[in-house]
């Protein structure tokens, strides 16, 4: 348990874009696999699928699960956990 008053911040990893993209390539109906197709099959902005790309947002539990589901995958086989870091 991390008592500093350090912000943390949860690594966590994600290959959302590298899985999007074989799926774009591999799609009769590509538009499906877009930053905004994806989106509006989720229920949320292409800035959010956006910002899960970078990594700079981590989705809720119910939207990783939604995600894995649409790429028919293991939620863990989709995102990692590598621990916390303090941000400095």
């Amino acid at each position: 348990m991390n008592f500093t008053s350090e912000p943390v911040v949860d690594l966590i990893t994600n290959r959302l874009r590298e899985l999007r993209e074989t799926k774009m390539n591999e799609s009769e109906t590509p538009e499906l696999w877009t930053q905004e197709g994806l989106a509006k099959r989720l229920g949320v902005t292409r800035q959010t699928i956006i910002s899960m790309e970078k990594g700079t947002y981590n989705p809720s539990l119910a939207l990783a699960f939604k995600l894995a589901h649409l790429f028919e995958m293991k939620i863990e086989d989709m995102f990692e956990y590598g621990g916390e870091k303090n941000e400095s």
